[in-house]
C-alpha cells in the first residue's frame, strides 16, 4: 500500500479522542470542584465578553435594519411596501427563533390542546353523545353541569337557592318614573326584594351580584307574575331600599310587582346538590333540669 493510502486509512481510523488532542481540546477526567472554584473568575470574564458580543450583535442588527430601510427608500420604493416587507421578515425571524417555522420557511405543525374546538372534534363529541343516548346501559344520575355550577356559586348563593326551594316564589318590585301612557318612563330600580335578608346571607349588599350570577347559570328567573298574597308586597314597600328608590323616582312613582323564583333546572339542582333539611337546633335547657356535667 502506498504512503498516501496509509495516511488516508490512518485518518479514517482515528478516534474522536485523538482528533480532540490534535486540535488542542482538553481531554481526560472532569476537573475537581476546587479547581472549578479557582477558575470561577476566568469563567465570569468569559461570560462578560460573550454578553458584550451579544450586545454588539444586537446593535449591528439594528444598524443593518436601518440601512436596509434607507437603501430601499433611496431607490424610490413606496414606504408601505418597505414597512410590509420589513414586518414580514421580522415575523418570519421570530417564528424561526420560536421553532414555529423551519429554515426553509415551512410552518412547523403544532399539537392542538386537549380542549380542541375544531369542527371535526365537535362533531366527534356530538356523535359520542348520540351514541350514549341510544345506549340503555348508560346511566347518568345527575346533569353534568351540576359539578361545574357548584364551583361557580358562593355560600350566600347556595343559601338563596335553598331558601327559594323551601319557601317558593318571593315578591320583587321595580320602581319606575310615572309618565302618561308609560311613554318616557325610566326604570329607577329593578328586582328589589328581601331574599338576601330572609335567606340569611352574610353580605347583603351583594344581592344584585348573586341574582345576576344565579340567573346566568339558569337557576333563578324573574317573572312578570306577582305572588298570590298581595300583603307581602306591602311589607316590601316599607323597606328602606324601596323608599329611597321611590324618592329618586319623584312624584307619582310607579311600582311594578314581580316575583323571583327557581327555574325547573334550579329546582333539580337543589334536589340533587343541596341539603334541603334545616339543621337541627339544640334544645334549650329548662330551669327545672340540671345542666349536664362536661
Amino acid at each position: 500500500m502506498s504512503d498516501a493510502g496509509k495516511a488516508r486509512r490512518a485518518a479514517v481510523t482515528r478516534s474522536p479522542h485523538e482528533e480532540d488532542e490534535e486540535r488542542g481540546v482538553p481531554t481526560g477526567p472532569l476537573l475537581p470542584f476546587a479547581e472549578l472554584v479557582r477558575a470561577a473568575p476566568s469563567l465570569a470574564k468569559v461570560a462578560a465578553v460573550c454578553a458584550l458580543h451579544i450586545t454588539a450583535w444586537s446593535a449591528a442588527a439594528v444598524v443593518a435594519g436601518a440601512n436596509y430601510v434607507a437603501k430601499r427608500a433611496i431607490e424610490g420604493q413606496p414606504a408601505s411596501a418597505i414597512l410590509q416587507d420589513a414586518t414580514n421578515d421580522l415575523r418570519d425571524a421570530a417564528w424561526r427563533a420560536l421553532g414555529l417555522r423551519n429554515q426553509d420557511g415551512a410552518a412547523v405543525p403544532v399539537d392542538r390542546p386537549a380542549n380542541d374546538s375544531s369542527t371535526a372534534e365537535l362533531q366527534r363529541r356530538g356523535a359520542e353523545l348520540m351514541r350514549r343516548s341510544s345506549d340503555v346501559r348508560v346511566l347518568e344520575d345527575a346533569h353534568p353541569a351540576f359539578a361545574r355550577i357548584l364551583s361557580e356559586i358562593t355560600p350566600d348563593e347556595a343559601r338563596i337557592l335553598r331558601f327559594l326551594y323551601l319557601e317558593g316564589a318571593q315578591p320583587a318590585l321595580d320602581v319606575r318614573t310615572n309618565r302618561p301612557f308609560g311613554i318616557g318612563s325610566v326604570l329607577v330600580a329593578s328586582g328589589l326584594s328581601m331574599v338576601a335578608e330572609r335567606a340569611g346571607c352574610r353580605y347583603l349588599d351583594r344581592i344584585d351580584q348573586y341574582i345576576v350570577n344565579l340567573t346566568r347559570l339558569g337557576l333563578v328567573e324573574f317573572s312578570k307574575e306577582p305572588v298570590t298574597d298581595p300583603g307581602r308586597y306591602q311589607v316590601l314597600e316599607a323597606q328602606p331600599m324601596v323608599t329611597e328608590a321611590l324618592k329618586a323616582a319623584g312624584r307619582f312613582a310607579k311600582l311594578v310587582q314581580r316575583s323571583i323564583l327557581l327555574t325547573s333546572f334550579g329546582r333539580e339542582f337543589c334536589r340533587t346538590c343541596l341539603p334541603l333539611t334545616p339543621p337541627v337546633q339544640p334544645k334549650p335547657i329548662s330551669e327545672g333540669h340540671p345542666r349536664p356535667v362536661l
